[in-house]
């Protein structure tokens, strides 16, 4: 498909429905549709989240963005899934329905590291639990062809969008297949929808079939095996592309045939002519099918590898994937909005808050993120254990500045309980806005998966003036008392800019600052493509000078991960000490969680690197499995607790480290147990004797010799 400017969101001609305004919510019964005055709906949203009328909620965005396209968007939230009825409330859409888990995977949101359910859902009035299903987007799908059969079914979210080629699943301990075939869904919009969502919206007013709608960026389909677009169209092999070891490639028709010896095989390697150089925009790569991938884990990594290489949408081709007789086909990555869209879709007539419907409940989510804006989307940071990268890209787009300020004006002048103080201004990362590539040219040929890792690029613009600009016209706007900052800070990218540095200190940190170095060590840092802990050091020299030239105590909270792939116990315990020599005493830590098409979850699931050459023979990544082990490295955070002492102590005398056991500062755990303290780590009470009266062996560590046992989903 042709590489051009793409059309504008805001180009197109409205559908006739315009005629009937602007609705004060989007309708989520019938009741409010006949106020409305519209007998049926062209698009019915479905979404696992309560409908909340701000930006930050993404069928609030959607839907909003399809109103000003002339269309009448519908709103089903948290459906009860257990039969078709609730699905059949605003009757038949005339377009489609669009099928969304919410703003989280709905595992990731049910489920804890541990796999436990999770008590709470933010997403959900009063926080109550249990109100979507595993794996929403395919029950929710399954449910909206069930209501009616005959009507148009798209699929998308971060869930969707996290899902879309086969994948390992966390809380199954399997992989799984794209949700396209599970949900029997026409098509599927990955990534950043609006592009997508409002050009499939017109196409289908004008008649086309969605059948036929087979050429949008950011979209994925069922095709049959071996289906190309057009007669100009080649499929290559991923082998060609990053080669998984020695494996018979299949010949390629425009190389030329070169033998190659090696010792267990004869190959025939094929070398792309130069004379016949492929179209990129027309050459579809195929990638290992499902059923290879999920019993081989060197095609897996080898898979997730490809993957990632094509993501960049300036040079990304197309992907496919084999599922039994048929593929998955995945167009290219959409083209980022510029700004003037960005501004287009946040200026929009939202209420800013939840939907009449739900009286005085209270949704968490929507507490936490009322008195914040969102600056920019994007992040070009590529940690491999994030899933922001895969879903909203590497490529900052920024809003401009006058959009932001009429942003914190209309908080201030229309959202009931606004003091003054302005929670957050930013969004993925607190520090990207409009940081982007010297080069156009450089950054549309360009296949590095981080612009900051292993350091910051030569090609990367990091000028930090724009957003101090910003910060200093947004705290002089009128009735605004306090502009704080909660994203995350790139503090690798923020020592670049000592005058932002100071800026943030001294005027947008509230006492404390969080900040995520993640580990200390070379090995773990590395496997999640973060910088070494002395960009943290440079950081923290400039925090704690301007904290105190503003004559004010502030402090900095790292967080830290624990059992991320790559990490040993010696790592863990370089950590705590760490801590400890810094007086740090962490109340919350987090465990790795895997989710879905993370580069760090190949790496946990395969126990191989992608970022780095696949191969038979490439070495083996740590990876942390069993229980025992992951409750040991969080142990090692929270060192100063006496609940983790009695393990601290097992492990270090196992690790012939009991010179760390005392009650002297050199030492990490005391010699003493407090009374009632650390019961559920004595071996005692969690292993049971033999009938011979002998202590089973503890549980394999490593992922070949056991399998965790995956909890079972209601």
């Amino acid at each position: 498909m042709p590489n051009e400017a793409p059309k504008s969101i805001f180009s197109y001609r409205k559908y006739w429905a315009k005629r009937f305004g602007t609705a004060p919510f989007l309708p989520m019964s019938r009741a409010e549709m006949d106020v409305l005055g519209w007998d049926s709906c062209d698009v019915i949203i479905v979404s696992g989240d309560a409908y909340v009328d701000h930006p930050s909620f993404g069928m609030a965005l959607i839907g909003r963005l399809l109103e000003a396209q002339g269309f009448r968007v519908g709103i089903i939230a948290q459906p009860d899934w257990h039969s078709a009825e609730p699905f059949r409330t605003l009757g038949k859409p005339n377009l489609f329905f669009g099928v969304s888990a919410g703003n989280m995977d709905s595992m990731v949101n049910r489920y804890t590291s541990d796999r436990k359910i999770r008590s709470d859902d933010a997403y959900t009035p009063n926080g109550e639990a249990n109100k979507r299903p595993d794996h929403a987007v395919v029950v929710y799908a399954q449910r909206c062809r069930e209501a009616y059969p005959d009507s148009n079914v798209v699929i998308g979210s971060i869930e969707a969008s996290l899902r879309r080629i086969a994948h390992y699943d966390y809380w199954s301990d399997k992989v799984r297949r794209s949700v396209l075939p599970d949900s029997k869904a026409d098509l599927l919009i990955f990534g950043n929808a609006e592009r997508a969502i409002v050009a499939l919206a017109h196409r289908l007013a004008a008649g086309q079939p969605i059948e036929h709608i087979r050429d949008l960026r950011g979209t994925g389909f069922m095709a049959p095996h071996g289906w190309l677009p057009g007669a100009d169209w080649a499929e290559i092999d991923s082998s060609d592309v990053d080669a998984p070891g020695p494996l018979i490639r299949h010949p390629d028709p425009y190389g030329e045939a070169v033998e190659e010896k090696t010792p267990t095989s004869q190959l025939i390697r094929f070398q792309p002519a130069k004379a016949q150089r492929l179209d990129r925009e027309r050459t579809v790569v195929r990638l290992p099918s499902f059923e290879q991938v999920k019993d081989d884990p060197v095609l897996y990594a080898h898979a997730s590898r490809t993957f990632h290489l094509e993501s960049n949408p300036g040079n990304a081709r197309a992907l496919v994937q084999a599922h039994g007789g048929r593929d998955v086909w995945l167009n290219p990555p959409p083209i980022p909005l510029d700004t003037t869209e960005m501004d287009g879709v946040f200026g929009l007539p939202y209420q800013r808050k939840p939907h009449p419907a739900y009286g005085d409940a209270k949704i968490p989510a929507y507490e936490m993120i009322r008195f914040s804006i969102n600056i920019m989307r994007g992040c070009f940071g590529g940690c491999t254990f994030c899933s922001i990268t895969e879903h909203e890209g590497r490529i900052i787009q920024s809003r401009s500045e006058e959009s932001i300020l009429q942003e914190i004006e209309d908080i201030r002048d229309k959202t009931p309980g606004f003091t003054g103080v302005i929670s957050d201004l930013g969004g993925p990362t607190a520090n990207m806005y409009r940081l982007a590539c010297k080069d156009k040219r450089i950054e549309t040929s360009c296949r590095r998966l981080s612009c900051v890792f292993p350091d910051v690029c030569e090609n990367l613009n990091t000028d930090h003036t724009p957003l101090i600009q910003l910060y200093r016209k947004a705290r002089a706007i009128k009735g605004v008392k306090r502009i704080l900052i909660g994203s995350g800070l790139r503090y690798d990218l923020a020592v670049r800019s000592p005058e932002y540095v100071k800026e943030l200190v001294t005027h947008h940190v509230g006492g404390y600052l969080k900040i995520a170095p993640e580990h200390t060590e070379e090995g773990p840092l590395a496997h999640m493509m973060k910088p070494g802990i002395g960009s943290y050091d440079k950081f923290k020299q400039l925090f704690d000078k301007f904290s105190k030239e503003a004559g004010k105590e502030q402090y900095l909270i790292p967080y830290f991960i624990a059992a991320h792939p790559g990490t040993t116990d010696q790592d863990m315990l370089a950590l705590a000490l760490w801590l400890k020599r810094n007086d740090f005493r962490l109340d919350q830590v987090q465990t790795f969680l895997p989710t879905p098409m993370a580069i760090a979850t190949a790496m946990y699931h395969t126990e191989r690197n992608p970022l780095k050459k696949i191969g038979r023979g490439s070495p083996l990544v740590e990876t942390v499995r069993a229980g025992r082990q992951r409750k040991l490295h969080k142990a090692f955070l929270r060192y100063h607790d006496p609940e983790n002492w009695p393990l601290l102590r097992e492990t270090l005398k196992q690790m012939g480290r009991a010179d760390l056991i005392g009650n002297g500062k050199k030492h990490l755990v005391p010699s003493f147990q407090p009374a009632g303290t650390g019961l559920r780590h004595k071996e005692s009470s969690t292993r049971k004797a033999s009938p011979d009266g002998r202590m089973p062996k503890s549980p394999p560590q490593r992922r070949s010799e056991a399998k965790v046992a995956p909890r079972r989903s209601k």
